[in-house]
């Protein structure tokens, strides 16, 4: 049997938590270990399951703490567990903040319940997900140089970083940067995708990032 995801269910609307309770029941790879109203629930209840949850699927605005600032607690009290958080409104302060705060991921809730699925596990996995138009407009301002999204690095620190990397890695980095996925990097590059995600994980764990989204920033920081 394979091993199940197990998803915390973070939202203020009980009608809300239902419906993604409902959508995975169907799911035989996961399994909703959990429920909370806020962040302080959330919390206390991660606590509670003693770290037998994989994905916490995160509201953004919520009463008492809010989506952001759990996330951030539970990036560090909980390194192991991944966030994907989940929002009806489609703004970009809340995508870059979910972000920097270390989410995996950044979904809205009109998604079809397939790719609510999809990113479930690619993020259980260690892989980032974005929503599309969420996705485009934060590559569009990384390209430009916007400072509101990440600050310039100091040449000295961008030069450190990518000294870590093998020549084939850069290769790898740049085109994650254009926002291609593994499959899109192993026709491009003549690799199977096999080795073209031990790549990305050699990428991601050289450059110390979470994932995805995070390499795509570093490499925009630093021009790659």
């Amino acid at each position: 049997m394979t091993e199940q995801i197990r998803v915390l269910l973070v939202d203020d609307q009980d009608l809300i938590r239902t419906g993604f309770r409902l959508i995975l029941l169907r799911e035989p790879d996961i399994v909703v270990v959990g429920e909370a109203t806020d962040g302080h629930g959330a919390l206390t209840t991660l606590a509670g399951l003693d770290g037998a949850c994989d994905v916490v699927l995160m509201d953004v605005r919520m009463p008492r703490m809010n989506g952001i600032d759990a996330t951030r607690r539970i990036v560090a009290e909980h390194p192991r567990v991944r966030v994907l958080v989940l929002t009806t409104f489609d703004l970009d302060e809340y995508a870059q903040a979910a972000i920097q705060a270390g989410a995996g991921g950044f979904l809205l809730k009109d998604a079809r319940p397939t790719e609510l699925v999809d990113a479930i596990r690619r993020v259980a996995q260690g892989d980032a997900v974005m929503a599309p138009s969420t996705m485009r407009r934060m590559l569009e301002h990384l390209r430009a140089g916007d400072p509101a999204v990440s600050p310039p690095p100091t040449p000295e620190a961008a030069d450190d970083a990518l000294d870590a990397l093998t020549e084939r890695e850069r290769e790898v980095l740049a085109l994650i940067a254009e926002g291609l996925n593994n499959a899109e990097i192993s026709e491009r590059l003549f690799l199977s995708e096999s080795t073209v995600k031990t790549h990305v994980g050699r990428v991601l764990f050289k450059l110390d990032l979470r994932d995805r989204i995070h390499a795509v920033i570093f490499a925009k920081e630093r021009g790659v």
